[in-house]
């Protein structure tokens, strides 16, 4: 077996964490990356994706970009999203990236908007 690097690694710990604890709960991913950062409420029984949004969504295009205030948009726009389709309670998985900044940005905007994690 090829040596993971330390991102995959703390990846697999992160949501190895996660599926101790979902309880049915559908997860809530986030990837960054240097221009933008992406989010989706994934169904893990259904293997399917709810709902998702990222800073190059139509809506969110002029507004979102790649700081903490784009992060925040990007959040509250998939709390709205999340609502509309019936769920209110997720995991957060932050997917090997360190809860701070846009992450964390993302992840407090989402909770404004009604999600519970």
């Amino acid at each position: 077996m090829a040596k993971l690097c330390l991102f995959d690694r703390r990846r697999r710990r992160v949501r190895s964490a996660l599926r101790a604890r979902a309880a049915g709960k559908p997860r809530l991913s986030v990837h960054r990356s240097g221009k933008h950062i992406y989010a989706q409420v994934i169904d893990d029984a259904a293997g399917k994706t709810i709902v998702a949004a990222s800073s190059l969504d139509k809506d969110l295009k002029g507004k979102a970009n790649s700081t903490r205030e784009g992060a925040a948009e990007v959040g509250k726009a998939l709390a709205e999203r999340a609502k509309k389709a019936g769920v209110s309670a997720v995991v957060f998985d932050r997917g090997g990236f360190l809860f701070h900044g846009r992450v964390k940005a993302l992840a407090d905007a989402a909770r404004e908007g009604g999600l519970e994690f």
